[in-house]
């Protein structure tokens, strides 16, 4: 098999392949100086790279490559534009294939928080106006990075389910392909409201689910580890046994549902790992229990890692892999025992998808 894993930066896109998840082979950039903040490959027929794309010059917008990336298809117009008048297109933060049961269908996450529907492929999209219509909307606050909505997690069976993620404002979800939406945060904490248990307004950074249990999600929140076992009903804290509970990742292996990876920050005032030691933390009983991974990463590790910059493969073995801001990225071929470095001196990693290509 052949690996290809897409690392996007803030001044373009890398394509890192390998045979064994060892040693790499890396080119790059595409999309020179632009910022690329999301990444997506979809290989429900055949494999098409999309990325979301912001030049300083024409703006933002998405690329779709076909080949893996030895060309692109860019419009000539955005593909993701606001329909209303009091609100401009700043970023695309997440780019989300649906399952194979709805083909063609990708989901867009923007900055201003805004929720997109494309039915081609990712060629165009359409505005979802029950999430910017919702009442709560004008009391969301941006975070440190921006408003933005940054976790799609489409329902592995049911169409009209969806469930999203943005800082500030929290978890939503919809029952109805997004008609209505209703505010899914009952026991994740905002530490800086006066309210620290409130309806909305949380930082959540990060939300993943397993396709086998559409009932299960994991949550990292700005300070706080979560885990909902009623489809994000309620939620119950997983920090216990982590060095902190601040970070951005939060990833869910392929074939198990329990097995889970994050990447701890000391604080949000204080953005790189405990000690400066690089580890990934795995719990293989849903957040019961942690264990520290770090062989072969370094130590003196003063940066951190971003949500969109950890991922895994869909090996029967997976890989794990991820980015930092100040332009490392590594690999673990066997679940995170042993790592690799993929790459160094990249500019700043925003994204990291991986996909495993029959050779």
């Amino acid at each position: 098999m052949t690996v290809v894993v897409a690392i996007g930066t803030r001044k373009g896109l890398w394509l890192a392949r390998s045979e064994d998840r060892v040693t790499w082979e890396v080119d790059g950039p595409h999309h020179a100086m632009q910022e690329v903040y999301a990444v997506a490959f979809d290989t429900r027929a055949g494999v098409r790279l999309l990325a979301g794309v912001a030049s300083p010059h024409f703006g933002p917008g998405v690329s779709i490559s076909d080949d893996l990336g030895a060309s692109w298809e860019e419009s000539s117009s955005s593909p993701i534009a606001f329909p209303v008048q009091d609100a401009a297109l700043e970023r695309v933060w997440q780019l989300q294939p649906a399952p194979a049961s709805q083909p063609g269908v990708v989901w867009a996450g923007t900055q201003p928080s805004a929720l997109f529907r494309s039915s081609d492929g990712g060629r165009s999209f359409e505005f979802v106006e029950g999430l910017w219509n919702h009442p709560h909307r004008p009391e969301w606050e941006a975070g440190f990075g921006g408003q933005a909505v940054h976790t799609i997690v489409p329902d592995p069976v049911d169409p009209d389910r969806l469930l999203v993620a943005m800082s500030t404002g929290g978890v939503y979800r919809t029952a109805d392909g997004g008609k209505s939406w209703e505010a899914r945060n009952k026991g994740i904490k905002a530490y800086f409201l006066p309210d620290p248990w409130p309806e909305f307004g949380q930082c959540v950074h990060k939300v993943a689910q397993h396709p086998s249990s559409p009932s299960r999600f994991y949550a990292q929140n700005h300070h706080g580890v979560y885990r909902s076992d009623d489809g994000g009903d309620t939620w119950q804290s997983i920090a216990e046994g982590l060095p902190t509970d601040f970070g951005f990742a939060m990833v869910v292996h392929p074939h198990d549902p329990d097995t889970i990876f994050t990447f701890p920050i000391e604080a949000d005032g204080r953005r790189f790992p405990p000690e400066g030691r690089c580890r990934v933390y795995r719990s293989q009983d849903a957040g019961a229990t942690w264990q520290a991974l770090g062989a072969g990463l370094p130590d003196d590790f003063w940066t951190a890692v971003m949500r969109d910059a950890m991922c895994t493969d869909d090996a029967s073995v997976p890989g794990v892999y991820f980015g930092s801001r100040s332009g490392e990225v590594y690999a673990s071929p066997d679940e995170g025992e042993t790592w690799h470095r993929v790459a160094a001196h990249l500019p700043d990693v925003m994204s990291v998808r991986a996909a495993v290509i029959p050779t």
